[in-house]
């Protein structure tokens, strides 16, 4: 079983705790309980070779009289866990005090630094502060909501609608058709770098998975997709995507690129993902460990995948 980056959660996510706005108050003034700081969604790490999320207590933040909502992102040996947005202050490393070895980070680059566990709670809080930021007004009727339930609902002061918090499934699959496997480049970034990658695209409404594999492929690369196998999940805040990973057998080889969507398409034999995987490749890369295409890419190269 592979736990990506950005899962491996260990929180109880304290679902009978969170319907309680009591004991949700009393837990943020408790002095045991853990608040993860978030500066324009950047998280606070600190270490070098090992680093770690920081955690700071209530009263460590309290002083600072922020105007935020505490998000109630769940329960460890029953102490209350919380994250804050305090993006207000101008100078979080000076107000906060923080030491050389403490610092903000792109929640990228920090997954790059962190254990898994650490990465799985840094997903949970900066997906659900990105979504209330969003989500500020009732889809139903235009005005104002509020956030309730620890941070997992937003119900509107108007009509009572009630907003939940919102994930969206991508697919993202390597496809085969034996001995060579395809990648793209999409428009934009990729094409620039070099990178190639797994093909992926959003799952529509009233698709299964395995519809909106065969899809994505024929609409990016004109090629049909038999067989589906799925591999594995990783969340992806960014802002809040699900991406579920997927093998698929290639039914033909002739390739019609969308050019709006990709710069473009091919298949790659073996040897040189091999290559590439080991960075030894001249002219093309593929993507690192922290995105759950490397693992898919990988698993075929080393025979893992057969159909």
């Amino acid at each position: 079983m592979i736990t990506h980056v950005f899962a491996g959660n260990p929180l109880d996510r304290g679902e009978a705790e969170r319907r309680d706005p009591d004991w949700l108050a009393a837990a943020f003034r408790d002095p045991s309980s853990r608040v993860l700081p978030l500066h324009r969604l950047n998280a606070l790490i600190e270490g070098r070779d090992e680093a770690r999320l920081v955690w700071l207590s209530p009263a460590e933040l309290a002083r600072l009289d922020i105007d935020a909502q505490p998000i109630f992102l769940g329960l460890a040996d029953d102490i209350a866990h919380f994250a804050l947005d305090i993006s207000a202050l101008a100078d979080p490393n000076h107000e906060l005090n923080l030491d050389e070895q403490s610092r903000f980070e792109d929640a990228r680059a920090a997954a790059m630094q962190l254990p898994i566990a650490d990465t799985g709670m840094l997903s949970h809080a900066r997906a659900q502060l990105d979504w209330h930021h969003r989500h500020g007004f009732c889809s139903a009727c235009g005005a104002r909501t509020a956030m309730a339930r620890g941070g997992h609902v937003r119900k509107c002061s108007d009509c009572g609608a009630e907003h939940f918090p919102r994930t969206d499934p991508v697919a993202i699959m390597l496809i085969s058709d034996g001995e060579r496997c395809l990648l793209g480049q999409s428009q934009g970034r990729l094409a620039r770098s070099g990178m190639y990658s797994a093909l992926a695209g959003f799952i529509d409404q009233g698709e299964s998975i395995e519809e909106a594999v065969r899809r994505e492929v024929r609409e990016e690369a004109g090629v049909a997709v038999g067989e589906v196998r799925y591999h594995s999940s990783q969340p992806w805040p960014f802002p809040s995507s699900l991406m579920i990973g997927c093998h698929g057998r290639a039914e033909s080889t002739a390739i019609t690129i969308d050019e709006t969507e990709m710069a473009d398409v091919r298949w790659f034999e073996r040897r040189e993902i091999a290559a590439a995987l080991a960075g030894e490749h001249p002219t093309i890369r593929v993507p690192g460990a922290l995105a759950i295409a490397h693992h898919l890419i990988k698993a075929w190269a080393d025979g893992d995948v057969r159909f």
